[in-house]
């Protein structure tokens, strides 16, 4: 086994960073998304392109697109992982090309030869984000229907007798239910991903870590988890079209938060495509 617990991340792997370190993350994704160009906006667009398409289909169906879009939330780091491949790719010297990304989304069976247990790694972590999705939406929908005045059954009702109903505290407590939910999965997922990606550690070792930079640095990522949140938010508030280039941008940008905050240099890299076996 190539990880073995002399290769695990520990406390030591963490750095500490200023609290203004996210506005270098966005800087640098910035500049990651123009050299990579078209490859970066595709993702963008086959995410909003998704968005549109939710917003055709069930148009009226509020828990659905609620459903699809807290999900889209939770899972954003498994649809980012072409993007750290290639600021990974822009930061080692090598083409950010298409050949990359066919390589990276297809190359499991190297490290399926290289460490079994670690095969599914990137798999599992997104299977476990996106039962997390499932689990808020589920909550949320329990709590509406319990505290709501009417039956809530699109995004009208959800404006009308949520969002501006007078007298009324259950858009507040609904926020602040979600926020409490969501606040472990973004401490799970805050570096994982893109550490799952790049370097040889078990999916559990990559939530270790990615909490211990949470403990380490809470307000720099709390500074990042606003900055993620609003800038999606404004994505979806001009009817998705945002996403096109936002996806890309903090795609990018996650990978350089990720390299600011754990350092790498005693843990094992991942075999990557086309590299040694």
């Amino acid at each position: 086994m190539i990880n073995d617990a002399n290769n695990r991340p520990s406390r030591q792997n963490i750095k500490q960073v200023s609290a203004t370190q996210a506005l270098t993350w966005l800087a640098r994704g910035w500049r990651d998304l123009w050299h990579c160009g078209t490859l970066s906006i595709a993702h963008g667009v086959l995410v909003a392109a998704f968005g549109a398409l939710l917003l055709r289909v069930a148009p009226d169906s509020f828990w659905m697109l609620a459903g699809a879009f807290s999900g889209f939330l939770v899972v954003a780091p498994v649809i980012a992982t072409g993007l750290y491949a290639l600021s990974r790719a822009i930061e080692r010297g090598e083409p950010p090309n298409l050949s990359l990304l066919i390589r990276t989304w297809t190359h499991w069976g190297e490290n399926r030869r290289a460490d079994p247990a670690s095969y599914w790694c990137l798999v599992r972590f997104g299977l476990l984000l996106a039962l997390a999705g499932t689990g808020w939406v589920l909550t949320s929908a329990a709590f509406i229907t319990l505290f709501a005045p009417a039956p809530i059954n699109n995004p009208a009702d959800f404006l009308r007798h949520i969002v501006m109903a007078p007298d009324s505290y259950v858009f507040e407590f609904w926020m602040i239910l979600g926020g409490v939910l969501a606040a472990p999965m973004f401490a799970s997922s805050v570096v994982s991903m893109p550490l799952l990606l790049d370097r040889h550690v078990s999916m559990m070792d990559a939530i270790l870590t990615s909490w211990r930079v949470v403990l380490l640095n809470p307000l720099p990522a709390a500074i990042w988890a606003g900055l993620l949140l609003g800038l999606t938010l404004i994505g979806f508030a001009t009817a998705l079209s945002g996403l096109i280039l936002i996806i890309p941008l903090l795609g990018h940008a996650s990978w350089h938060a990720y390299r600011d905050l754990v350092d790498t240099t005693d843990l094992p890299p991942r075999i990557g495509p086309g590299e040694a076996k």
